[in-house]
């Protein structure tokens, strides 16, 4: 019996690496396509490593509908898509918007046209908890309201949302889950791959590491004065095998037809939060490394608090996260002291 085969669009990135990896430990084969501009094609040797096996990868843009269309032509059998491919950094949305929306959307539509056409019925999106905006109760749930979203980047994940949800009414067949992250940071416990931001990082993660590395002189903590027990903003961090994982159950809930509805939601996050401060501590705490960290003013687009009620995915995704947040800094850290060659 063959392979499922699943198109993973952004699978060189950071969580579609890891993917890539969970489908491939669970018999199903990847097909990747991504562009390589927040990635690199080392990633591919990596995976490869880790699996065993060598992974098909296609390089695609995929704001390029002509493009998208041919490539998605010479692909039989495909069994589903898990579309990862988007700009993602919350920052620099605000000060790009039109980067994000003309990105974002269009590869959603090229690529949605590109299953219509070849009769993919199963779509996994790779969505984010800023679609609730600033939320005014925590935890936040799936039925929490949606309210206006503090940057571009959430905007287009809001859209993205309900572009699917009509897209289905053209196309009977056609089922999607979409999986809204919290905050996902460390590494593969192989060290094999991780998160490789191109230039200066996004994220807390990987800004922490670098700067234990040496790469960056100090670590900028984005505001201390929100209403938080210690002042710094608190987010839901969730390991990026657990989340890897959760893309595996919700493709076999397609695949197999147990979903309640034709577009289904699903926040992926541990359920707890954390605060900027314990997050440092944890990267100490499980290193022995000492962080060099100064308060900087808060950054435009972010909101003080939000953190994930799990529930509904441990529910009907059979879901479970593993990792504890010790687990995500040293791993973390693990995979940076391997790609900078440090060996104490």
């Amino acid at each position: 019996m063959s392979k499922a085969k699943v198109i993973v669009s952004g699978g060189m990135g950071y969580i579609g690496s890891h993917t890539v990896v969970e489908l491939a430990q669970h018999g199903y084969e990847s097909i990747i396509i991504d562009n390589l501009s927040n990635s690199d094609e080392s990633v591919l040797n990596g995976i490869e490593k880790i699996i065993g096996q060598k992974c098909e990868f296609q390089k695609l843009d995929l704001s390029n509908r002509t493009a998208t269309l041919d490539t998605f032509s010479k692909f039989d059998n495909i069994a589903g898509i898990i579309h990862f491919a988007a700009h993602k950094a919350v920052g620099e949305s605000v000060q790009k918007p039109l980067k994000y929306y003309r990105n974002n959307l269009n590869s959603l539509f090229n690529i949605l046209e590109a299953a219509k056409e070849n009769q993919i019925e199963n779509f996994i999106f790779s969505s984010s908890c800023t679609v609730y905006g600033n939320v005014k109760s925590l935890p936040v749930r799936e039925t929490t309201p949606i309210s206006k979203t503090f940057s571009p980047y959430g905007a287009t994940k809001q859209i993205s949302e309900q572009v699917i949800s009509d897209y289905q009414h053209s196309v009977p067949d056609f089922k999607a889950i979409s999986l809204r992250y919290f905050n996902p940071i460390g590494a593969h416990p192989t060290a094999e791959i991780g998160e490789l931001p191109l230039g200066k990082p996004e994220n807390l993660m990987p800004y922490i590491t670098q700067t234990a590395a040496g790469l960056r002189d100090s670590l900028s903590v984005f505001g201390n004065d929100y209403d938080t027990e210690d002042g710094t903003a608190i987010r839901d961090y969730i390991h990026v095998v657990d989340l890897a994982n959760a893309h595996v159950l919700a493709l076999k809930r397609l695949l197999e037809n147990k979903n309640k509805d034709r577009h289904e939601f699903f926040n992926l996050g541990s359920g707890n939060g954390y605060s900027v401060l314990q997050v440092i501590e944890s990267f100490e705490r499980s290193t022995g490394m000492k962080l060099n960290y100064s308060i900087a003013e808060r950054r435009p687009g972010d909101i003080p608090a939000i953190y994930a009620d799990n529930q509904l995915s441990k529910k009907e995704l059979n879901w479970n996260p593993k990792f504890t947040l010790d687990d995500m800094t040293s791993s973390a850290w693990k995979w940076e002291k391997k790609i900078r060659g440090i060996t104490h």
